[in-house]
């Protein structure tokens, strides 16, 4: 492999050839919890108590602050180790294996349970905000799967961590132009995230008011019926199997999951409600118009009548099937769902087609706007990803 000038082959892969490679044994200090010790000894915050933190506490370089376990100020007092501070690193050695969080200045002080290690750079050489960015890079996470040995149950030590080779820019004004670089994209994405969720909330809220009538949109009027899903529509399973699916196929093949398959066959060119008879019942649910195929253990229905939008019946079945198909599942040795659960489903609707495509319109709309943020965030992301494998192995430089 040719390698550039002013770079160098290491263990970590082509870097400059001012940085080094450190292991994590050299540059950071390791602190395991109390193992002795039985905690916490309290599940409410109290007044004596401070936070006890474990793996599932931590995600993405984050603490979630509103999950907490805490251990009385008596008992924290008696460990002799796993105390951390504002400005540790917590990573996960079991469980959450390679997740870690960053101990903020608003949590204070507190324990870690047995399944984490307090990671705390041994010198100002290499600052936190770097090696937080370290811990989220692509090496790291190889270096994760060959040491837990891809086991079942991976875990490792802090001695396994130790050993974990880190590429080091040579000053400190390196290391935090790429945090702050890294950081301003993870800004991004989280800005992205809290739209996103504002979104789906707004949807979910709007659902719940359009789909029963307690809020009407401009112009319509008259009082809802109640109807069962076989009166308005025609209902049954389809005739394929997952052998007859085909990776690149022409058309939508419908499946007993989320995942919607492809198949050089159809059986239907219509408009249709898809919904699993078996796996996952109750929430999983896809709308589709135009030729598609169907597996022999997915339920379509088809053939609405002339007073009724198929897509509406679509978000009132997502939002509202799954109840009825818990109740009425046949308890075998997977659960699953018969004919008559969708026959009997009520829908209570409005008395007008235009009304139903109205709502369905507003709420399609919605969803229009989720998958266009859902876009953003994927393509935020992945230009993260590449700006870390960029940074992190000094193939771009900032300074």
């Amino acid at each position: 492999m040719d390698v550039r000038p002013g770079y160098k082959m290491t263990e970590v892969g082509v870097i400059p050839e001012d940085w080094e490679v450190s292991t994590l044994g050299e540059t950071c200090a390791f602190e395991n919890g109390d193992r002795g010790k039985n905690y916490p000894s309290t599940r409410s915050f109290a007044k004596d108590a401070l936070p006890f933190i474990n793996a599932g506490h931590v995600a993405e370089g984050r603490i979630r602050l509103s999950e907490l376990d805490y251990i009385s100020k008596e008992d924290f007092s008696l460990l002799g180790s796993g105390k951390f501070v504002p400005g540790d690193i917590l990573f996960c050695l079991r469980g959450s294996l390679g997740k870690f969080g960053v101990v903020g200045p608003d949590l204070g002080e507190g324990a870690i349970a047995s399944s984490l290690v307090i990671v705390r750079p041994r010198s100002a050489s290499l600052g936190r905000e770097y090696l937080s960015c370290y811990f989220r890079s692509t090496h790291c996470t190889q270096m994760i799967s060959k040491w837990s040995g891809g086991a079942a149950q991976p875990n490792l030590g802090a001695q396994d961590l130790a050993c974990f080779a880190i590429p080091l820019p040579p000053t400190r004004a390196e290391q935090e132009a790429i945090a702050e670089a890294l950081s301003d994209a993870d800004a991004l994405i989280e800005s992205l995230e809290q739209l996103m969720a504002k979104k789906c909330r707004l949807k979910q809220g709007a659902m719940q008011e359009l789909l029963i009538g307690k809020r009407r949109l401009p112009g319509f009027s008259g009082e809802w019926v109640l109807k069962r899903l076989e009166e308005i529509s025609h209902i049954k399973t389809g005739g394929r199997n997952n052998e007859d699916k085909i990776e690149e196929g022409e058309y939508p093949f419908f499946v007993r999951s989320a995942t919607v398959e492809r198949i050089n066959s159809y059986s239907y060119d219509c408009e249709a409600i898809l919904i699993p008879g078996e796996g996952g019942i109750g929430s999983i649910f896809h709308y589709v118009r135009g030729r598609f195929d169907v597996h022999q253990r997915v339920y379509a229905i088809t053939q609405f009548t002339s007073e009724t939008s198929g897509r509406f019946v679509y978000y009132y079945v997502a939002e509202k099937f799954g109840v009825h198909a818990m109740q009425n599942s046949v308890k075998a040795t997977v659960d699953s769902l018969r004919l008559p659960t969708f026959q009997n489903f009520e829908i209570v609707m409005p008395p007008t087609a235009e009304e139903q495509t109205a709502i369905a319109a507003s709420l399609s709309d919605m969803d229009a706007e989720i998958a266009a943020l859902e876009a953003k965030l994927a393509k935020a992301r992945s230009i993260k990803q590449g700006m870390m494998q960029e940074l992190l192995t000094g193939r771009i430089r900032l300074v």
